[in-house]
């Protein structure tokens, strides 16, 4: 039995929009991977961070595999594509975030589900909603969160 999980696809540094290109090619190959979809691109201005503008997407995965068992998935990919971690919010050539899966709460020093900040951030939520329109968020709806992110610089490539 399959589950629905949403991952957060972002990069800022090299040719971001050929790194989301390829890595989605990668996520719909990772084993207990049996669909991907991608939301359109988006350029946004990094939140809480500094550095270039970001390209960012939204993948749905119909997967078998556990949550842990895909976060070591997106972590391998990241590493993959040379993704360091000098300091927090540092620009990134790939940032993969595991959003939701299913309708699965978790809360563990790896991994918290839903993704704690997924209600803060434009560039998560336009794709979301451009993939998943009719997705119930445990934060409230599309149009009351957005309302609260006017001030995110982004837009739809």
């Amino acid at each position: 039995m399959s589950t629905r999980a949403y991952v957060g696809l972002g990069a800022n540094l090299g040719d971001g929009a050929a790194t989301l290109r390829t890595v989605l090619t990668e996520l719909a190959a990772l084993p207990g991977v049996q669909r991907c979809r991608a939301s359109p691109f988006y350029r946004s201005a990094p939140v809480e961070a500094s550095g270039p503008d970001f390209i960012n997407a939204v993948a749905a995965l119909d997967t078998t595999l556990a949550p842990l068992a895909l976060l070591d998935g997106l972590q391998a990919l990241e590493h993959r594509h040379g993704r360091e971690r000098p300091y927090r919010n540092a620009p990134r050539t790939l940032d993969l975030d595991l959003l939701l899966y299913g309708e699965q709460a978790l809360d563990t020093p790896r991994l918290i589900l839903p993704h704690p900040r997924l209600h803060e951030r434009a560039f998560v939520l336009l794709p979301l909603r451009d993939l998943a329109p009719d997705l119930q968020l445990p934060q409230g709806s599309y149009a009351d969160l957005l309302g609260g992110l006017r001030d995110q610089a982004i837009e739809r490539l």
